[in-house]
């Protein structure tokens, strides 16, 4: 009898070869709640495009209902070009973007319940701040002593928690603005819907209460989205989580991707506790742990897994990879920050030398202070360097003047773009025409454009004001009635040229204006690669990344935090001591939970390198123009003995576990050496924290008097006249009559 050969295996979907049982599982794992932990360099990228992408070709879902948050722009473009390889154009119908572009789709379509129209305008931060001046000046509120900025951070976390003004008790507002925020906090909020405005925060905040107030809005959009994909769970606020649990109580089908070990956000409103308690949120819940990296050695995965396992607040991985065994991690004690940016220029020399490129390497701080050492000896040495985190595009000056001109022309209501370009280029239009605009829109409940034209009809201002604002107001009609008949950036030109705006930039001497007048010409072009002005004024305000393009031949300048979502062959991580990380403000704010979040900076620092990792401290940094003398961080004790290797030079710490690959402790002492001839100053001792000898502070032992003869660094030589406490009110030889604190001056 002739044997019947065995049935073929049922073959894989060209997109699930490749994944490892993990993330094959991850993907599949389709009906429930998922949650993914992703541990670094895991491959959480393809598993959330390709969970999307087989939710689609498996046929459980059009593409329609599937809602795909990620956190930033780049992200969502990324994961959308991926799913697009597998699966063609279908994706474009899929709900894929960050929370607050998806947010503003939901408020477009439903914003008269929020009491909104469908056209209201973003601000910006800058544009917040402005607006709460006012409200502060109508409260009576010396700015000077609360500023807008600090107390618009305070409403904003306020809103990342979905708590409206009514809800804010005594206790949480506690003295800020006399008592008065939340009062404040509930006229700004009033003032926003005056303007047909909303910020930041009023895209999820409004949609919550949209969802919460309105069942059938939320029911539309549970029976409309079958499955939710969340990207960078840890990463979520309290607004953010309740907008998705209210959308996931339909169907109980969210997936949502993360890592604990890396939320590094809780300084801005994240909340690590909403992925810690996944599973108590969405009982049956099943959680599938990505711990295969493909990033880095097995040396780097070691110490950082040995140091992120002293945290608490974690669901715990274990790391593995094939990889091979590579360099151990190196630490290096240094002098001081001037050494230590001469010992790493060193080192970028030599990788150079063997061919590495500038590219692959990054310098990861925790402070940006840190960076300017760095950069002077990149200088020095020739070597192409960028910093990461300058002044965005959208953000400089002429832009953002260029864009309140647009934003006036689409929502003639955005007061605070009219009052930004009124007397931009200046026409005539001093601050008290302004002022009596002002007066006479609040006085009507009016926007500031309607307030021009009627006070345009009427002898209320001088001649030449009147003329001039006539003008203006006829300049935005016409450009008005254009927007349907031209392009979006034939519009734009026109509007630049025809204000006076690029001939102002023209006609401008400085050394700057060439280049401001080339951000002009770039914004235009931007512009018409959107289909309308209105798109792209919303995608402006949307934007919440860089775009800069890393360029092969430059070393990477950034902040730890910055450099979340990168890596690197080559990483160097400077100023691991006591008193700078972990950050002092960060223990202080927050005790054990921000040192635990420290710590998983500091992972996060590590797990960026692909085959080198370089961490250094210094035993003397110079702080806010103080010498300071440092101990390692207690993050370098809690590095594995074997994964790491130690260097130092002679006498700068005893005890330590020098040349034996470990430190016995971070407590250990530095032994004392005088300074190098090239301190300007001489070192000032700090007082130690007890217990831990961590230089924390330092205050002025000497005391002055009237007459005695100073020196200060900036202002030169001169003679104190009076004394307030620690306040020095000096005539200086060169620089007048200045107050100074008595820490920064030496007698002469």
């Amino acid at each position: 009898m002739t044997s019947q050969p065995l049935p073929a295996a049922p073959q894989l979907p060209p997109y699930l070869t490749g994944l490892n049982d993990a993330q094959r599982r991850a993907v599949e794992a389709v009906e429930g709640p998922v949650l993914v932990l992703a541990g670094a360099g895991t491959g959480k990228t393809r598993v959330l495009t390709t969970r999307l992408a087989h939710l689609l070709a498996a046929g459980a879902a059009r593409p329609w209902n599937i809602l795909a948050v990620t956190f930033t722009n780049k992200a969502a473009r990324e994961m959308r070009e991926r799913v697009a390889n597998i699966i063609g154009p279908s994706v474009e119908q899929v709900w894929l973007g960050t929370f607050h572009s998806l947010c503003t789709r939901i408020l477009r379509k439903h914003a008269e319940l929020v009491g909104l129209k469908s056209n209201f305008t973003i601000l910006d931060t800058d544009d917040q701040v402005r607006l709460l001046k006012q409200v502060l000046e109508a409260e009576g509120i010396d700015d000077k002593r609360w500023p807008a900025r600090a107390l618009m951070t305070v409403i904003q976390r306020w809103k990342d928690r979905a708590l409206l003004p009514e809800k804010i008790g005594a206790a949480e507002a506690g003295d800020l603005a006399g008592g008065k925020l939340p009062t404040i906090y509930a006229a700004y909020q009033q003032r926003l819907k005056t303007l047909n405005a909303a910020d930041f925060g009023d895209l999820l905040m409004h949609t919550v209460q949209l969802f919460q107030a309105e069942a059938e809005v939320l029911a539309q959009y549970q029976r409309q989205f079958r499955y939710l994909l969340v990207d960078e769970y840890q990463d979520t606020n309290v607004a953010q989580y309740l907008w998705l649990r209210l959308l996931a109580q339909g169907r109980h089908n969210i997936c949502c991707v993360g890592d604990e070990d890396q939320s590094i956000y809780g300084w801005r409103g994240a909340e690590i506790g909403n992925i810690l308690r996944f599973e108590t949120d969405f009982p049956g819940a099943r959680v599938i742990r990505l711990e295969q990296n493909y990033r880095s050695t097995p040396a780097i995965l070691a110490a950082a897994s040995h140091l992120i396992a002293h945290n608490r607040d974690r669901l715990g991985k274990t790391l593995w990879t094939e990889a091979e065994a590579g360099d151990n991690v190196k630490v290096t004690a240094v002098w001081d920050g001037e050494d230590e940016a001469r010992r790493v220029g060193e080192e970028i020399e030599a990788l150079q030398r063997k061919g590495l490129s500038l590219g692959e390497i990054a310098i990861l701080v925790r402070a940006g202070f840190q960076t300017r050492e760095f950069e002077e000896r990149f200088i020095t040495l020739g070597l192409n360097y960028r910093v990461i985190g300058g002044q965005r595009f959208y953000e400089r000056l002429e832009v953002r003047d260029a864009l309140a001109y647009l934003r006036v022309v689409i929502q003639p209501d955005d007061d605070l773009a009219f009052e930004r370009i009124v007397n931009t280029p200046k026409r005539g239009i001093g601050l008290t025409t302004v002022q009596t605009l002002h007066k006479l829109a609040r006085g009507r409940g009016m926007p500031l454009l309607a307030a021009a034209s009627a006070i345009a009809a009427t002898d209320e201002l001088k001649p030449a004001a009147r003329r001039a604002i006539s003008s203006l107001i006829e300049d935005f009609a016409r450009w008005r009635a254009m927007s349907d008949g031209v392009s979006a950036a034939d519009l734009a030109q026109t509007v630049l040229d025809e204000s006076g705006y690029t001939s102002f930039w023209q006609q401008d001497k400085s050394a700057e204006a060439p280049g401001r007048l080339e951000n002009l010409k770039e914004l235009v072009r931007a512009i018409g690669e959107f289909e309308s002005l209105a798109s792209f004024l919303e995608h402006v305000a949307l934007v919440t990344d860089t775009e800069d393009v890393s360029p092969d031949q430059q070393i990477s300048l950034m902040t730890l935090h910055a450099a979340k979502g990168l890596e690197f062959d080559t990483i160097f991580l400077p100023g691991w001591e006591e008193g700078l990380f972990p950050h002092p403000r960060a223990l202080d704010e927050s005790g054990n939970a921000g040192l635990e979040e420290e710590r998983r900076l500091a992972y996060v620092g590590l797990t960026r390198a692909r085959r080198r990792a370089f961490v250094t401290h210094a035993a003397n940094r110079r702080i806010h123009n103080m010498w300071q003398s440092s101990l390692p961080s207690r993050f370098i004790g809690e590095l594995p003995k074997d994964a790491i290797e130690v260097e130092a030079e002679s006498g700068l710490f005893g005890g330590a576990g020098v040349g034996g690959g470990g430190f016995s402790g971070w407590g250990s002492a530095y032994e004392s050496r005088p300074p190098t001839p090239w301190m300007s100053q001489p070192r000032r001792q700090a007082p130690l924290l007890e217990g831990h000898g961590v230089a924390i502070s330092s205050k002025r032992a000497a005391s002055f008097e009237a007459g005695a003869r100073v020196f200060h660094q900036k202002f030169g030589y001169g003679t104190v006249r009076a004394i307030d406490g620690d306040k020095l009110e000096i005539e200086f030889e060169h620089s007048g009559m200045k107050k100074v604190m008595d820490s920064f001056v030496d007698r002469a």
